[in-house]
């Protein structure tokens, strides 16, 4: 068996694996994961099956989508006065 290299070796498993151990070990109820008991309500699967069918099926581009960051950039000068540029002052991104 091949040795892990050094920079993993400090890795460990995420939040949710870790909350979902403890929340199983204790019977608490787990806010951790998606694993509802229950069937989403009919109108949101209905709207999602319509979704489904709209286009374009692809990736936002770098940066963001558009319509998105022009979004942003109108609630940022909503709430602070200051105007910024959708494409050269917003950059959205997944954590």
């Amino acid at each position: 068996m091949y040795e892990l290299s050094k920079r993993t070796s400090n890795f460990s498993d995420s939040v949710i694996r870790r909350m979902t151990r403890i929340a199983n070990k204790y019977d608490a109820v787990n806010l951790s994961q998606g694993f509802p008991d229950f069937a989403p309500p009919k109108e949101i699967t209905d709207r999602l099956a319509e979704v489904a069918k709209m286009g374009p099926h692809q990736y936002a581009i770098t940066w963001g989508a558009q319509n998105f960051r022009e979004a942003l950039a109108r609630k940022h000068e909503h709430f602070s006065g200051m105007k910024v540029d959708p494409d050269s002052e917003i950059v959205v991104t997944k954590r």
